[in-house]
């Protein structure tokens, strides 16, 4: 009731005292309506999904200015929002609230489906997508087939295999009953959440389908709410370009880990980066570095193979262009070198956290191996081979001790760290 009490103050009047008595404040039901479109709520089912609503109404997730006498939201042009999340009301913890897409992107996207129908700009956008002809083939598909993703131009799916797709519909955890590679107990409304976040941004489906429980370097999914996603909270890289030389050594020996994590693994699943930023890449407070944001993460299946369908103008439609042009022209998988991200991170992010920090012997080491992996015309066993020269320049620099609590106190026992 507090939320409701809240946002009736702010939907009735912006000329009220910020300390008039809550008790003063009318209950207006079209204050709800207010909450519900910050969220993305009254575009639903042409959203992330809603496991995670009933924690915004209950307040046990607070923006951070909630606690504010003004008891405002926040801008809605933020791509992420810092906040606090309980479970009993008693102990918080930080978390991330994030959009999938820019505020304004997100209208884009809106108003292009009622293009599509020629439908004027306040069109119901879940009816239109309900009557496209990609949705009308899911609601008959007992099965996530390559077919059914053909040409949606994220990453994820450029190249999807079966046993990809089987993972993603077991996982996918905005349903009742996640288990199955079957969508028997997908509703309607469940299969157009999933096609529409699969579209637009697959950032969420890859925390849920590869989770950091696992060993996965990404942070965990909390739920979502409208077009939001709830993870756990991370500091981004740039703010640590500054950092001591220990600990830029440390997050540079991470990082090369991380990418090598992605390049080979357990499950034969190669992950390669279209692009990178430092955005991208976030620090827990342990001192761990993980993959914040996913959404330039391709998946190649090195054990099934990837099923590429065919790119053809008369494949593509609305659910292709909601965040691309429908004109992109995307690469074919077999066209992606294993090297892409390690040229990449030594191209645009290592040089930031490890030029001119180090003592001139060190440093001219380092700026070679940089230089040598950041070379996209050399061969793929050049680049891996001045990445591990990076790594054992690295090594012996990241100190131990408490402020690196993910390897600490284990550093102080076993030489690998």
């Amino acid at each position: 009731m507090v939320l409701l009490l809240w946002v009736s103050a702010l939907s009735s009047s912006y000329s009220l005292p910020p300390f008039s008595p809550p008790s003063l404040m009318p209950r207006v039901r079209t204050s709800y309506s207010f909450g519900r479109t910050f969220l993305g709520l009254d575009k639903c089912n042409a959203c992330i999904g809603t496991s995670i609503c009933k924690k915004f109404f209950k307040e046990e997730i607070r923006f951070d200015n909630w606690l504010a006498p003004q008891l405002g939201l926040p801008p809605d042009y933020m791509p992420f929002y810092p906040a606090n999340y309980s479970d009993d009301s008693k102990t918080w913890r930080p978390v991330e609230i994030l959009r999938l897409v820019s505020k304004y992107q997100d209208e884009i996207s809106d108003r292009r489906i009622c293009a599509s129908a020629s439908a004027p700009k306040t069109c119901s956008i879940e009816r239109v997508l309900r009557k496209t002809g990609r949705f009308q083939k899911w609601l008959q598909a007992k099965r996530l087939t390559p077919d059914l993703v053909q040409d949606l131009p994220t990453p994820l799916l450029r190249c999807p295999s079966q046993r990809l797709l089987d993972r993603v519909v077991r996982r996918y955890a905005e349903v009742a009953d996640a288990g199955s590679i079957f969508m028997d107990h997908f509703t309607d409304r469940d299969k157009l959440r999933l096609l529409y976040t699969l579209a637009v941004n697959t950032h969420p489906i890859l925390l849920q389908i590869f989770p950091g429980a696992e060993g996965w370097p990404l942070p965990k999914y909390l739920g979502a709410c409208g077009r939001f996603l709830i993870s756990t909270s991370t500091r981004p890289l740039q703010e640590f370009y500054s950092a001591p030389p220990d600990q830029a050594a440390d997050l540079a020996y991470q990082l090369l880990g991380v990418l090598e994590s992605l390049r080979s693994n357990d499950l034969n699943y190669f992950f390669y980066f279209t692009h990178v930023d430092a955005g991208m890449f976030g620090i827990f407070n342990n001192g761990h570095l993980f993959i914040r944001d996913a959404s330039a993460l391709g998946v190649i299946d090195k054990q099934e193979g990837s099923q590429a369908a065919t790119r053809t103008e008369k494949n593509k439609d609305i659910f292709s262009c909601l965040i691309s042009g429908c004109q992109a022209q995307l690469p074919s998988c077999d066209t992606i070198p294993e090297k892409q991200s390690l040229v990449l991170v030594c191209q645009q992010l290592l040089p930031r956290l490890l030029q001119k920090r180090f003592p001139y012997q060190v440093q001219e080491e380092i700026d070679s191996a940089l230089t040598q992996c950041g070379e996209a015309a050399r061969p793929d066993s050049e680049v891996f081979g001045a990445a591990n020269r990076l790594k054992d320049i690295l090594r012996p620099m990241r100190t131990c001790d408490p402020r690196f609590a993910y390897r600490y106190p284990d550093c102080k026992y076993n030489d690998k760290f």
